[in-house]
């Protein structure tokens, strides 16, 4: 999973994208409301958090231009404002949960969760394949009802995958959607982290079908085996 955290107050961001980054999740930080905005409409995000009180194009505006855009990514609004009048003001800009600050990390990645649960064109709880099972929000995933044991990399580009069964990724897909914008990551890296990701989901069950599969030249897909 892919966020992008946009907050004018460099600390919290910080924090925020440091405890996302230990759970799993990989995050970019915008720091004012044109450079998230512009973020958020040049790259795949799974979620957006915002921040409403920034200068120059404040988070109101920016969650109403993506929302003008067309961007169907579940947005969380964070906010030092919780009177009634402006968190409706808040989810009437686009925006589908609101958080006040102070808050706990643990009750923004609950928050974060539960969003990501919320059916919509892209995201959806459980994900599975022939005999394969990927639970995003227990993040686990089981063959023919063997658990398998991904390292939180592994499992992030083994989700993306999924989410995309039919559709060929490139390494660049890959790579800009599973590492933040800064990662020090090559396209080797990705071939390296597939083969890992093969060792363990498909090389040890020979009685069904390997999942990942290479295209030559362009790069991997996970069929659904109809």
């Amino acid at each position: 999973m892919k966020v992008l955290v946009v907050d004018d107050e460099r600390r919290i961001a910080n924090s925020v994208k440091q405890g996302l980054e230990q759970e799993g999740y990989a995050v970019d930080v915008a720091y004012d409301g044109e450079d998230g905005y512009n973020t958020a409409t040049n790259d795949d995000y799974d979620i957006v958090i915002l921040d409403v009180m920034m200068p120059g194009l404040d988070g109101l505006a920016v969650a109403e231009k993506l929302r003008a855009d067309g961007k169907k990514m579940p947005i969380l609004m964070l906010t030092a404002k919780d009177r009634p009048r402006d968190i409706v003001s808040g989810l009437d800009s686009g925006a589908d949960d609101y958080l006040a600050k102070p808050f706990s990390f643990d009750v923004l990645a609950a928050r974060i969760r539960a969003l990501l649960r919320r059916p919509s064109d892209t995201t959806t709880n459980t994900l599975s394949v022939d005999d394969v099972v990927l639970d995003v929000a227990a993040r686990t995933v089981t063959r023919s009802g063997v658990e398998i044991n991904l390292s939180k990399k592994e499992f992030a580009i083994f989700e993306y995958l999924l989410r995309n069964q039919n559709r060929i990724l490139s390494k660049h897909n890959i790579m800009t959607h599973v590492w933040d914008f800064d990662a020090d990551i090559l396209p080797n890296n990705v071939e390296v982290f597939i083969n890992y990701v093969r060792a363990k989901v498909d090389k040890p069950f020979p009685g069904s079908r390997p999942l990942i599969q290479t295209v030559r030249g362009f790069g991997y897909v996970v069929k659904d085996g109809q």
